[in-house]
């Protein structure tokens, strides 16, 4: 039993070293324009919610989700956002495929996050990813009306939706 320890704790730490070399030496490949590898497909995603889950406090979003906030909410969104998640009249980015990973176009998938992960992710962005931490650019309660915004993007009030039609040309 003592030799299968040991000889399992080697396998461990060679396979650790042995991949740690191959990204140490070069061999991924940084380039944004290739497609997304199985890995990342199947498990990058999963990391990623683990990872804000785990680190988001938990908090309730003291922005109500009123029409007022609903809409500073939108606006911000496609002044800041859009241009990289799409919006009611470009769904899809053009911006969208020039990140690796790619970014989430929300007019497909909206956001399913809770929104105190969603204000953890805008205020701190994403490591490696394109996604900036825009703490340094928004006040907590902007941040909070986004997460409003994008709670509620798929079931706008009517003038809301309205005034988004006109926002994003």
């Amino acid at each position: 039993m003592r030799n299968f320890v040991i000889g399992f704790v080697v396998a461990i730490v060679l396979l650790g070293g042995g991949f740690y070399l191959y990204a140490r030496l070069g061999f991924i490949n940084p380039s944004a324009d290739i497609p997304v590898s199985s890995f990342e497909a199947s498990q990058a995603m999963a990391i990623l919610d683990n990872s804000i889950g785990r680190r988001a406090p938990e908090m309730k979003n003291p922005v109500p989700a009123d029409e007022e906030n609903l809409a500073a909410g939108m606006k911000l969104y496609q002044s800041n956002c859009a241009g990289c998640h799409g919006d009611i009249n470009h769904a899809e980015s053009s911006l969208a495929e020039s990140f690796y990973p790619r970014a989430p176009q929300f007019q497909h998938e909206a956001p399913d996050m809770p929104e105190n992960q969603n204000f953890y992710l805008i205020k701190h962005g994403i490591r490696w990813s394109g996604m900036p931490a825009w703490k340094q650019s928004m006040a907590d309660r902007q941040i909070w009306q986004v997460c409003a915004f994008l709670g509620h993007m798929n079931k706008l009030p009517p003038d809301v939706e309205q005034q988004w039609r006109s926002v994003a040309k």
